[in-house]
């Protein structure tokens, strides 16, 4: 769930800054939602979480799975896995305002290659 989320976030961002071919909206948006950026963006909210968002994060990070894909390394792919879960989380709990907060301080602080 987590993963639609921050995904549809991106291209609604992306798409405001105006019309695009289909094919240049999916470029610009994987830059964003590959594990290598969601692993530098859970780096920005690290100080802006609570306790239980926190908690929420770590539990996803720490969540076992064997399939990282071939252009992430393990330790990025879990720190994305652990923040797309927070989104999902917060997704969940109907909580889009704070879910807009954090996608924020993402979008206006992640620097890209």
């Amino acid at each position: 769930m987590g993963d639609a989320v921050f995904e549809l976030l991106v291209r609604e961002r992306i798409t405001a800054q105006g019309s695009m071919p289909v094919n240049k909206l999916h470029q610009a948006s994987v830059k964003y939602v590959c594990a290598t950026a969601q692993s530098r963006a859970i780096d920005l909210l690290t100080d802006h979480l609570t306790e239980e968002e926190a908690d929420i994060f770590r539990r996803g990070r720490n969540t076992h799975g064997n399939n990282v894909p071939k252009n992430a390394n393990p330790k990025e792919y879990r720190a994305a896995t652990g923040l797309e879960a927070l989104f999902g989380y917060l997704y969940l709990k109907g909580e889009t305002g704070r879910i807009n907060q954090l996608f924020c301080i993402i979008w206006e602080n992640l620097v890209l290659d």
